[in-house]
Order: structure tokens, then C-alpha cells, then sequence
């Protein structure tokens, strides 16, 4: 019993893989190209504790293909190239028995990590399978992303996670051995937020902390009771995930910097990605703030890459600082709600075409049609302003944007009603 339970049970075919039908059930996509034996380079992105692992394995396995495997935690360039070699000399290129290298948590991997996976894909001296918990659209760079499929894995469900429970209740050697009731497991699942591996681990500590008993009764009471880890409760991936990145943009929405930091803090002593929280804090200086005061989508994306280059634990003070300032701004969602707006009304109207005196005329042709015909140069006229209409003929004199009630932003009223008068309402 030196494995963890979760290793010992892990799926070893398609058959036992209890979850993502959609990629592995008779009609998935992944099923029908294992059957096919042609495995494209592919990204697994989902939650921890959905089965990438197992399922790079699996598909190594019923395709028959050698397998490497690299963490990016601990691996390097020099390792890849080392693997890639291997690879080359194992496997014909584009042959159904290319060798597969697995790299888990492959948006660890720096630019130049990844650089160096670019030609062995491309050339077909491995397929690769990256595993990330991370937005790829993010975290791998756009030559290698543009190279492999991206497959979606979903959290467990509570029907998939009772089952994973009853099969390793019945199948391990250890578990089985002994008389284990699953009376009540509502708790069980909840801490364990989707994440097999997760409940597995919690599962076995329960059974190991009740070896002096015949029977073992699971209960919501006996798992509260000695699952000790929940001084700070914050999944991840689970509902607590979206309460509290929730609680924390509205706290900064609200102009409230105490609760800001402390929904920060809890995120950060929960383990969340140091980049979500800045990408965040990026979206809310725009949609939250905006022009009420411009420099806090400056201060947020300089907070992005100090994050980026700087990391845990020092990080930890600019995000603070992030918060507070974003706090402590003026708000406005004016530029917000006029995209909403205008979005809205592309929908309604169709793609109406542009007024003829503000296209482009490049080509002699064009002039002759009256491509440009009456425009007016601004800088030609008094303020570097002149009245002309920009909006399409059928939706003129339609305002989209209407200034926050803020310093800077009626400022931005002044000026505008200054130049248009009543047009607009302003």
C-alpha cells in the first residue's frame, strides 16, 4: 500500500475511464481516433484531478505507441531535446506508431520550452500531449497551440465520483478487504470539488483513521470530523472558486479595499494561478472603472507582466497594491455599456453600409464613385473640429456612449456637448 489509493485504481483502458464521454464514449472523438490510430498533437485542458494523466496513458496504450512522459515542473529544454532524439530514432515519421511525449502541466513550460517542441511536432517526430489546468489560449504559445487540438475535460459529477468510490471500495486489494458502508457522502464530494484524486486521497485517510473498526460507516459527521485541511477552504476549481473570485470583483466594484485584500489573500493562500487574479484585475480597471480614471488599466497591465516576471511570494505585495488602487478609484462601466449597446445594435441592424464620404478611396475607380466624396479634414477647421455625420444614414444621431457621473468623465460631457450641442443628448 505505498501507492496512493488513486494511483493503485487508476483506468488502465478506455473501458474502466469513468468520465468525459463526450472524448471517450462510443461516439467520442478521441475513441474514433484511437480506433482509426491516428492521434493528432492534442492539449487536454480541464480542472486537476479529471484524468488528463490517465488518459495520455490510455491513449498511448490502445494505440500501441511509445510513450515519454516530462513534468514541466522539473523538466528543461535539454530534457526535451534529449526525449525528442529518442523519438526520432524509435519511430518512422507520420507512421501510426509515432511516439507520444506527455508533458503534464505543459503552461509551466517557458517560450522557449515550448520553442523547442515547435519542430518535432511539426515534423511529425512526436505527437504531443500537453496536460494544463490553465487557458492554452493563454499559457502555450500560438505556433505550438495552432498545431494541436484543444480537448476540454470536464469536472466528475456526483453519479461518476459515488462510482469511482464503489469501484475502488470493491477492486482495491487494501479497501476491499474490509466492510466500508457509503451511508452518506454529501460532504465527501463537496471537498473534494470534482477532483477524483482529490476524493480518493481524502477516502483513504478516512478508511486508514478507522483501521481499529470492523465495519466502517461513511458519514457527512466522520469526514468534517477528521478532515482537518479546512482552516482555508478555497477549491480552486470548484463552486468556492467562482464565490469568491465573485466576492473579490465586487468588493473592488464597490470601492471597499479592505474587503478587497481579503478576498485577494484568500485566494492567494488557496493556491490560485498569481496570473488569473492579475488578468483579472486587468478586465475590472476597464469594465469597472474605465475613464473615470484611464491610468488604472495602465496600473493593471503593468501589474500583469510584474507578476509574470517577479512570481510567488513577492508578487503577492503588487497584486495587494493593484487591489487597493483599483479599490480606491473612481468607477464608471460607461465605456462598458456602451459596447454592450453598440453590439446590440450591430445585431438589430445588420452590417449597414458605410456613409460614402468616410470610405476609403485608394483607386481612381473609387473617387469616381464618390468613395470619399465631401469628407472633411477635422484638423482643416476651427478646434480641429467640423460637424459631419459617422454613423450609418439608418441609425444617425444614435448615442451609445453616455459619460459616468465622475470628474474626468463629465469633463468628456463638456467637451463632446461642446462640440455636437444636442446631437447626442449630451
Amino acid at each position: 500500500m505505498n501507492k496512493p489509493l488513486a494511483e493503485r485504481i487508476r483506468p488502465k483502458s478506455l473501458e474502466q475511464y469513468l468520465s468525459q464521454e463526450h472524448l471517450v464514449g462510443d461516439d467520442g472523438s478521441l475513441t474514433q481516433q484511437i480506433k482509426k490510430g491516428i492521434i493528432p498533437s492534442l492539449i487536454l485542458w480541464g480542472p486537476p484531478g479529471v484524468g488528463k494523466t490517465t488518459l495520455a496513458n490510455i491513449i498511448a496504450s490502445e494505440s500501441g505507441r511509445p510513450f515519454y512522459t516530462l513534468s514541466a515542473i522539473s523538466s528543461g529544454v535539454k530534457d526535451v531535446r534529449e526525449i525528442i532524439e529518442k523519438a526520432k530514432q524509435s519511430g518512422g515519421l507520420f507512421t501510426s506508431k509515432n511516439p507520444i511525449l506527455f508533458i503534464d502541466e505543459i503552461h509551466r513550460f517557458s517560450k522557449s520550452q515550448q520553442d523547442s517542441l515547435l519542430g518535432a511536432v511539426e515534423k511529425g517526430w512526436i505527437t504531443l500531449i500537453g496536460a494544463t489546468t490553465e487557458n492554452p489560449s493563454f499559457e502555450v504559445i500560438p505556433a505550438l497551440l495552432s498545431r494541436c487540438q484543444v480537448y476540454i475535460l470536464n469536472p466528475f459529477g456526483k453519479k461518476e465520483l459515488e462510482a469511482l468510490l464503489t469501484r475502488a471500495i470493491r477492486e482495491d486489494e487494501y479497501l476491499s478487504s474490509k466492510k466500508i458502508q457509503l451511508k452518506e457522502t454529501d460532504i465527501l464530494l463537496k471537498l473534494s470539488g470534482g477532483d477524483a484524486r482529490k476524493l480518493l486521497n481524502i477516502f483513504e485517510l478516512i478508511v486508514a483513521n478507522q483501521e481499529d473498526k470492523k465495519n466502517i460507516i461513511i458519514t457527512n459527521d466522520l469526514v468534517l470530523k477528521l478532515v482537518q485541511q479546512n482552516t482555508v477552504r478555497y477549491d480552486k476549481t470548484g463552486e468556492q472558486h467562482y464565490d469568491i473570485i465573485s466576492a473579490f470583483i465586487k468588493s473592488v466594484r464597490g470601492s471597499d479595499p479592505n474587503a478587497s485584500v481579503y478576498w485577494l489573500a484568500r485566494m492567494i493562500e488557496g493556491g490560485e494561478d498569481l496570473k488569473f487574479l492579475a488578468r483579472r484585475m486587468i478586465i475590472l480597471a476597464s469594465e469597472d472603472i474605465g475613464n473615470a480614471n484611464p491610468t488604472a488599466l495602465i496600473m493593471a497591465n503593468n501589474t500583469f507582466q510584474a507578476v509574470t516576471t517577479v512570481g510567488y511570494p513577492e508578487a503577492r505585495i503588487i497584486l495587494s497594491q493593484c487591489a487597493v488602487y483599483l479599490a480606491t478609484s473612481p468607477k464608471s462601466n460607461a465605456s462598458y455599456m456602451a459596447i454592450n449597446k453598440a453590439q446590440q445594435l450591430v445585431k438589430q441592424t445588420g452590417d449597414l453600409s458605410v456613409p460614402l464620404h468616410i470610405r476609403n478611396a485608394p483607386t481612381k475607380l473609387m473617387k469616381e464613385l464618390g468613395y470619399g466624396e465631401n469628407y472633411e479634414y477635422a484638423h482643416n477647421h476651427k478646434d480641429n473640429f467640423v460637424s459631419q455625420e459617422f454613423l450609418p444614414q439608418e441609425i444617425k444621431d444614435t448615442q451609445l456612449y453616455d459619460p459616468g457621473d465622475n470628474q474626468r468623465e463629465n469633463a468628456f460631457r463638456q467637451f463632446l456637448k461642446s462640440r455636437w450641442g444636442d446631437k447626442y443628448g449630451y
